[in-house]
């Protein structure tokens, strides 16, 4: 198989390069807007929706160009995307579940850099088993109620808008009877956001409470009832492009960790090559998979290869580092939080590599009933 991009990829990765070169990252602390608002007024946010139901001011991009893209971004050192919920999951599952309304209304500013987004899916008791939630949303009107608590969602703060999924069939079980909602953030008094505050004092996490936060019956993608298919559908999403351009981050990490691997150890060199070698392998299996509609199994596939080889990563960061590993900054006080090193920080995220976004026990059981065809777990 033929891994290599064409002219056309490379003159459109010249162009991308150009671009993030003239134009400058915000400081630290500047509006979390205004970079999605300048990759949005440089056609760079969306650039691989499908543009059947019109444009939005994004360039048209080949499936290859949008993995160069993702390349130059993370090779560049670019901040992370405050807008990648909504550009990377929200956007495909409005155009392929989404009536013409949803679509005008949210594709546009998502596109301009203009509303952030974040996704409720987990629950305290309803994680990598989803079909679990209690989330509650009653239809009042032409609103619906919502009330329940969802957990580790990232971006609730900075985000204008939140997709939930809730139970809007009282009694239902499971996978049955739930709907997929588009709720709007700034609400006083009916969502509460509360930072969960890590060992680190860093807070990358929220728990969001909703206390009859109303969200507009039009603004239910995919129809009442529907909500599991079109939350499995936003799910398979995570592939392909995204997992190319993590794999910059990983490629850049990797290389620190050899940097400072000492030369003399022939076990630590044996690792770092396996570690090399299965990196290059996920990059293959990534580029082979990509625009796969046919295969259930290759998100599931690419979430145990990456998970357990970046958890691996960060055990082996620790190991180079020797004891200098466990200690902290020399100038740090008590009054202040702890600030890890990008190691000491690769280590520790790492370790819920393998749980979160689905945990490994998931991902083989899809592999094992949608793949091989073996009898589900029974469930209580």
């Amino acid at each position: 198989m033929d891994f290599s991009f064409g002219p056309q990829d490379e003159a459109f990765r010249a162009e991308a390069r150009s671009w993030l070169a003239e134009h400058r990252v915000p400081p630290q602390g500047a509006d979390p807007h205004s970079w999605e608002r300048e990759l949005g007024r440089g056609g760079w946010i969306g650039i691989g929706w499908d543009r059947t139901y019109g444009t939005y001011g994004n360039r048209a991009a080949t499936l290859l160009q949008q993995v160069v893209w993702a390349e130059e971004y993370a090779r560049a050192g670019a901040p992370a995307r405050m807008g990648h919920i909504g550009e990377n999951l929200l956007a495909p599952t409005l155009i392929e579940f989404g009536d013409p309304h949803q679509r005008d209304r949210f594709l546009p500013p998502i596109a301009r850099g203009e509303e952030l987004w974040c996704q409720g899916y987990s629950e305290p008791g309803a994680g990598s088993d989803l079909a679990g939630i209690r989330t509650a949303a009653v239809r009042d009107g032409d609103t619906y109620r919502i009330t329940g608590q969802k957990i580790w969602t990232s971006l609730a703060r900075e985000a204008d808008w939140c997709f939930v999924l809730a139970r809007t069939e009282e009694g239902s079980r499971r996978h049955h009877g739930l709907s997929f909602l588009l709720v709007p953030m700034e609400q006083p008094g009916l969502i509460d956001i509360r930072p969960i505050r890590q060992m680190s004092g860093e807070a990358d996490f929220n728990e969001v409470f909703f206390d009859g936060a109303t969200a507009d019956t039009a603004h239910c993608v995919g129809g009442e009832g529907n909500g599991w298919r079109v939350a499995m559908g936003l799910l398979a999403l995570e592939r392909g492009v995204s997992t190319l351009a993590q794999q910059i981050g990983f490629a850049a990490e990797l290389d620190e960790v050899i940097r400072l691997a000492p030369a003399h150890d022939p076990l630590i060199r044996e690792r770092l090559i396996t570690q090399w070698a299965e990196l290059k392998a996920m990059r293959w299996n990534a580029l082979r998979t990509l625009g796969s509609t046919d295969d259930p199994g290759a998100p599931s596939v690419a979430k145990l290869l990456w998970g357990g080889w970046h958890q691996r990563l960060g055990e082996l960061a620790m190991l180079v580092r020797g004891p200098a590993a466990s200690v902290g900054p020399q100038d740090w006080t008590p009054e202040q939080p702890y600030v890890l090193d990008p190691l000491q920080r690769l280590f520790l995220f790492t370790r819920a590599d393998t749980v979160y976004g689905g945990s490994d026990e998931i991902q083989r059981e899809i592999i094992a009933q949608r793949v091989l065809g073996l009898p589900r777990e029974p469930h209580p």
